[in-house]
């Protein structure tokens, strides 16, 4: 009778033992301790002070132990990996700082009443339970979904030509999309100021803020879907061609198809870096202070306008309606982001 032997399970060799990690945490620890006793018999103080000392601590006690067990290799690796460790926090803490601050300040402003009512009966002075911010969120979304409906197309449409199309014209498009990157968002709103609303309307209002938008958010859906498109193998192409369909064709029905989830991708990033612009709504919408659902007639109130009033009157009671107005904003351009995120790394299941 012969004995079946078991497959021996796939190991992961690049995974932490339990003896790593006690180690790893030592020298933190080791590293902490040390600077606390620094700052505590030396002039040294401060939070700056503590952190500097735990970061220079810590390299050398790893650099020591992994000379000690493993050579001079492993010791420059440990001082790489310790500048890496330290550019990571530098890069995050600010995040979470700013997270954790405007959650501490900007809850105590919410209430049901926060998302059911405007400000056409209160001011910004009155008590919190008065009021709302209704009109600031129906307002940026219709002036976003404006902004959208104008921007998706061209931005799409742009990015296609530089990557399908590439015909002659497409280096000095290519030059635009990057130079309206980089144009402040005051700029655009002072265009549509002096080519739109003072020679044709002569008033403020949602759509002439929509306009503004619209500027900012095509070279952003333009490059990011011009990188999705061109992640897509050229063998999908190729194929389309040869069973006699049209680059047009193959466009339209292999390409796009194929890109579609990070072209949806790039519309919700065009929306998030718009959803917060201040500057050319302050100049172009009149910040209405009622609910407005005609984007072509009267002020518009949005709620980068609403924080920006609120700031600007300096009371306990307007700051705290616009720390609570940032709280909103920050979860919806969050929660827009985490949705993009969902979307570029989605797997397609047969």
């Amino acid at each position: 009778m012969s004995t079946v032997i078991a497959p021996p399970k796939p190991g992961k060799p690049w995974t932490a033992t339990p003896k790593q990690r006690a180690i790893v945490a030592g020298i933190y620890l080791a590293a902490a301790a040390v600077s606390f006793v620094t700052v505590a018999v030396t002039p040294m103080k401060g939070k700056l002070a503590y952190f500097t000392l735990f970061f220079f601590a810590s390299i050398f006690i790893d650099f020591t132990a992994n000379y000690i067990q493993r050579g001079v290799a492993s010791a420059k690796d440990a001082i790489a990996r310790g500048f890496v460790t330290v550019g990571m926090t530098f890069a995050v803490l600010p995040i979470f700082s700013i997270l954790f601050e405007v959650v501490k300040r900007g809850y105590k402003g919410l209430g049901f009443g926060l998302f059911t009512n405007d400000m056409s009966l209160n001011s910004v002075n009155d008590p919190l339970g008065n009021g709302g911010l209704l009109h600031a969120i129906i307002g940026t979304f219709i002036m976003v979904a404006i902004a959208l409906i104008v921007a998706m197309p061209i931005g799409i449409l742009t990015a296609i030509y530089l990557t399908e199309i590439r015909g002659k014209f497409s280096a000095p498009i290519k030059f635009l999309v990057q130079a309206m990157s980089g144009v402040p968002s005051i700029v655009a709103g002072l265009f549509i100021l002096s080519a739109y609303v003072y020679p044709i309307t002569g008033s403020l209002s949602g759509f002439a803020g929509a306009l503004s938008l619209m500027i900012l958010m095509i070279p952003t859906i333009a490059r990011t879907s011009e990188e999705v498109l061109l992640l897509i193998p050229e063998d999908l192409r190729e194929a389309g061609v040869a069973l006699g369909g049209t680059q047009w064709r193959t466009v339209a029905l292999v390409v796009v198809p194929a890109a579609k989830s990070g072209l949806v991708t790039a519309l919700i990033l065009g929306i998030a870096r718009v959803a917060g612009e201040t500057a050319p709504l302050v100049l172009l919408t009149g910040g209405g202070e009622a609910v407005n659902l005609n984007a072509f007639s009267g002020p518009m109130g949005s709620l980068p306008i609403y924080i920006w009033k609120c700031f600007g009157q300096g009371t306990e009671e307007s700051i705290a309606r616009a720390w609570s107005g940032i709280l909103v904003l920050l979860v919806i351009v969050l929660a827009l982001f985490m949705m993009a995120r969902f979307l570029s790394e989605r797997k397609v299941t047969k």
